[in-house]
């Protein structure tokens, strides 16, 4: 064990690559229970397969006498020196090398068959590098070679060895590491040879005693070799003799292949003669497809839709241009529909329909882009077709029994919701074609269902109309439609016995919010049962997001009704009914809702709705900190944030910019606004809360989340509380830092510190935050990367909204920039970003704030050096154009001095990179100075500029970038 550990473990040592050392090394790898010893072995064989020595021990290693293994190896070695080191290889050895591999094949033929797939790998390789110049005909001289009798080897163990180099080498081209020019070259020599390989498969597939295995070989090369675009006009006796082997059990899956790859292939839809033939043999296989489903045989069905789909699918124009044969067409289209229509339900009893659904994308859109007149042909034709195609996708939609879906994994339940969405947009999508006779057709169904009394109608049929009705509704503008009106009248009818049932119809009523809008009277009919389902758990989702879509929308039509919502609510929420996310949503209607009250309503439904958690709040508040208490005070802030979000009694407009209607305009606000009253009221609650949690990120979090959210709704609303959260911020903030602080500082700047009255607590707060945060990077930023990134974006953004906040002698200009430089070292990209932020803000303001002009003249060279390190290759790619946007900015607002600078700089050996000369540093430097308007071009030289300072200009690496 000592010497192969020895061997593993000095992969430098070249004179150890011997025969012997690999083959401990080898058993090492395969057979060493301790894993390090495996991993030393993989390294110092990965070692010696590209070393010089690999050319003498690959030979040696596959000598008959040795294991497989061991003969992989050998094989393997050969095949990396061959592909990856060609340039090393003198041109009079290629004979030479050509004959050994010939003849090691012809060995190997009735050997192991890893080892002669290596083998042929190499050659490929081999045949690749050296065509077309070096050795024209490789591949007829191939096909000659193992056609001759000899060598002791059977003609059936020599013709399979035969079978496996013609179907390695195209594959070997597809991932070869040829240049682009030669990738050309050598697909075209290729392409010739094909004249070669193509009777050869021919005759072996036509020969009535060609043995299975061979028939199946002659298969994979065919499905090999069209993936070089290889006419499908000349592979068209081929694919007849694939189409024929589709009766046999043991040939079917790679006939599925080889037809589904030759049909597939980008150029075949140049070959309209040889696609016309094609589809009568596709058609064809119509009675094996039925069979198949009687017997339940999913693998045949399966794959005899994938040939149907894949013609229909990549053919589809081409074939529908061919007027005179639409009918065969018209039947092809048929057979898919029969695929997407196949019996049983999805994943459990079938996979097949899945496939078809993007053929039928292909179709509509093939049809409706041909011009007016010639559309309407085919749609005279086509338009029953996707009639019938929803009623096939309504039914695959359909749920199972209760019974047959309880006994399904929840991985099947999972697999089937995406499959009705999959139809559900395939629904969306044809409608562009059916229009608002869909809905009608829809509409009537449904009614007949519901209506007719002597027929019981199973729920899964209910469900799946409404789903169809749901699916156009929820992105469609359904406003026109004269169908809804009836819709929402049968929706009552429907008998809810069911979650999934009851699910869809919430969705369904969620999905026509807007319509309710318009059609307010309509509301009476469907709250009732929205409200209902808020009480079941089941119906968590759908009846809470169906709520706030309804509050959301219809908000203004909602005032005779908020007593009865705020109720349901109230009781639902301290029942404790919906998960933690619900919660938040159902805040969210109810501050819809209440938006569009009288103020004094406001305030009476807040008071009764809040109440509650204020008492629970004010309990928490008292007790010792523990992690139960914490989440039911993370919970209950949660809940105000989400209310206060969406709480806003500001007269909205709607989308299109007009104000809404004066009949839904609330009455004229006077006084404090609602949220700030409440917020007033729980201040000193929040504060003792705070005093206990300070050192909790995530309670500190919650807390500023909900006056961050009240500010943004609020807007200026929020300013009787300027004065009251700028102290309580300040104080948070001097006791323990938390980034979140620093946002909510950010969103206060935003806002308030352009307005004369707020601007005294606005500067005293931001110059304590910054007075602080100074004094956290005089300790040691490193472990606090957001409270950097907060207080670079908090900086920039008062640049941007007040800059004479820089004017204060109370605010350390020169530490802050310095902080700047510091921070652009960051490894984290977010606080890079917003520091680069933070100095292009800086930047325009040397000249008309003195402290920002006086930092930059004194110390812009520091800031100049740190972007040059960083574009030299200290910091990721992906944050070049934030640096360029700071050089574009320093040669824009003080060019002189980086004219001085950036000579001075640039000076330095080696600096920024030891990758680049004095002269491209001269022409990157000329190249910055010269653009003071352009930034898209400052961007792309430093992205050149880049590349030559890591070493990749000009690599595929590159090329990505």
């Amino acid at each position: 064990m000592d010497t192969q550990g020895r061997i593993a473990a000095s992969p430098a040592d070249t004179a150890d690559f011997t025969v012997e050392n690999v083959e401990k090394a080898l058993h090492q790898l395969y057979y060493d229970p301790n894993i390090e010893n495996k991993n030393l072995a993989q390294k110092w064989l990965m070692q010696a397969q590209i070393s010089p020595q690999a050319w003498q021990f690959c030979w040696a290693l596959l000598s008959p006498d040795k294991v497989p293994e061991i003969q992989y190896f050998g094989a393997s070695a050969l095949h990396t020196k061959i592909s990856r080191y060609w340039g090393d290889i003198p041109a009079e050895q290629y004979d030479t090398l050509k004959t050994q591999l010939f003849s090691q094949i012809a060995l190997f033929a009735s050997g192991s068959k890893i080892v002669l797939t290596r083998l042929c790998v190499a050659l490929a390789s081999l045949a690749l590098n050296m065509m077309p110049e070096a050795w024209p005909g490789a591949v007829s001289e191939m096909v000659r070679m193992f056609q001759e009798e000899g060598g002791g080897v059977d003609g059936r163990a020599r013709c399979l060895a035969l079978l496996e180099l013609l179907t390695v080498l195209p594959e070997e081209f597809q991932t070869s590491r040829l240049p682009q020019y030669r990738k050309g070259q050598v697909r075209g020599a290729l392409g010739r040879e094909w004249a070669a390989v193509y009777p050869l498969l021919q005759q072996l597939l036509r020969q009535p005693d060609s043995p299975a295995l061979v028939k199946a070989r002659v298969l994979k090369c065919l499905s090999s070799w069209v993936l070089l675009d290889v006419p499908l006009s000349e592979s068209e006796g081929l694919l007849e003799a694939g189409f024929a082997a589709l009766s046999d059990p043991e040939l079917f899956d790679t006939a599925v292949e080889a037809i589904v790859n030759a049909i597939s292939q980008p150029d075949s839809q140049r070959y309209v003669n040889t696609l016309l033939k094609l589809v009568p043999q596709v058609l064809q296989l119509q009675e094996q497809l039925r069979e198949a489903v009687q017997n339940g045989d999913m693998e045949t069905s399966h794959g005899i839709c994938r040939i149907a789909v894949s013609l229909g699918e990549n053919h589809s124009r081409t074939l529908l241009e061919q007027v005179e044969h639409w009918q065969s067409f018209l039947a092809l289209v048929n057979m898919i529909m029969f695929c997407t229509g196949i019996p049983g339900h999805y994943p459990v009893n079938e996979t097949t329909s899945s496939l078809t659904l993007t053929f039928w994308y292909t179709l509509q859109d093939d049809i409706m882009s041909f011009e007016a007149e010639k559309q309407a042909v085919y749609l005279q034709v086509y338009r029953p077709v996707y009639f019938q195609l929803v009623d096939v996708l309504l039914h695959k939609a359909q749920f199972p029994t209760d019974e047959e879906y309880a006994s399904w994994s929840s991985d099947e339940k999972e697999q089937f919701r995406i499959y009705r969405v999959d139809i559900s947009d395939t629904l969306m999508y044809v409608y562009e074609m059916l229009g608002a006779e869909l809905l009608s057709n829809l509409y009537d169904k449904l009614g007949r269902l519901l209506t007719n009394a002597e027929q019981p109608t199973s729920w899964q049929h209910t469900e799946a109309l409404l789903y169809g009705f749901q699916s156009i509704a929820e992105t469609i503008d359904v406003n026109y439609s004269d169908v809804i009106p009836g819709l929402i009248g049968l929706i009552p009818r429907i008998n809810i016995n069911n979650v999934q049932l009851a699910d869809t119809v919430m969705f369904t009523i969620g999905a026509l919010a807007e319509w309710l809008a318009d059609h307010p009277v309509m509301l009476s009919s469907v709250l009732p049962l929205v409200l209902q389902a808020l009480g079941n758990p089941d119906l968590s989702v759908s009846s809470v997001s169906t709520l706030k879509k309804i509050c959301r929308e219809c908000k203004y039509d909602l005032p005779p009704y908020a007593t009865n919502i705020v109720a349901v609510s109230q009781e639902v929420l301290i029942k404790q009914i919906h998960k933690t996310s619900q919660c938040m949503w159902l805040m969210q209607a109810l501050g819809f809702l209440l938006s569009a009250l009288p103020v004094e309503d406001i305030l009476r439904n807040l008071h009764s709705l809040i109440t509650p958690y204020i008492q629970q709040l004010e309990k928490l508040a008292e007790e010792t900190p523990n992690p139960s208490n914490k989440l039911a005070i993370i919970h209950i802030l949660g809940l105000l944030s989400n209310l206060f979000t969406t709480l806003d009694i500001t007269k909205q407009e709607d989308e299109s910019g007009e104000s809404v209607p004066p009949v839904k305009s609330t009455v004229p606000q006077t006084g404090p606004n609602p949220v700030v009253v409440v917020l007033q009221q729980v201040f000193a609650l929040i504060q003792t809360v705070l005093s206990k949690w300070l050192n909790d990120s995530q309670v500190v979090e919650a807390v500023c989340a909900i006056f961050e959210k009240s500010v943004k709704t609020l807007l200026h609303d929020f300013a009787p509380m300027v004065s009251q959260l700028s102290e309580m911020l300040g104080q948070m903030y001097s006791t323990i830092p938390q980034a979140s602080a620093l946002d909510l500082t950010r969103q206060m700047v935003h806002i308030f510190a352009s307005e004369t009255d707020h601007f005294p607590p606005i500067k005293a707060l931001f110059e304590l935050v910054t007075s602080v945060t100074l004094t956290i990077f005089q300790q040691g930023p490193r472990d606090h990367p957001d409270i950097v990134d907060s207080f670079m974006q908090l900086q920039a953004q008062a640049l941007k909204r007040k800059p004479d906040l820089f004017l204060s002698e109370s605010l350390d200009v020169k530490a802050v920039f310095h902080c700047g430089v510091l921070s652009l070292k960051f490894p984290e990209a977010p606080t890079v970003k917003s520091t680069c932020l933070f100095f292009t803000e800086l930047l325009p303001h040397c000249a008309d704030i003195p402290p920002v002009g006086q930092v930059v003249q004194q110390d812009g060279k520091l800031l100049l050096l740190a972007v040059l390190e960083a574009i030299g290759g200290q910091s990721s790619r992906s944050l070049m154009d934030q640096f360029a946007e700071v050089l574009f900015s320093m040669n824009k607002h003080c060019f002189g001095l980086l004219t001085v600078w950036l000579k001075e700089a640039l000076q330095s050996p080696g600096f920024p990179s030891s990758r680049v000369s004095d002269e491209q540093k001269d022409t990157f430097s000329q190249q910055v100075l010269r653009e003071r308007v352009n930034k898209r071009r400052v961007k792309d030289i430093v992205k050149e500029f880049t590349l030559v300072c890591r070493g990749l200009h000009g690599t595929e690496y590159a090329a990505e970038y």
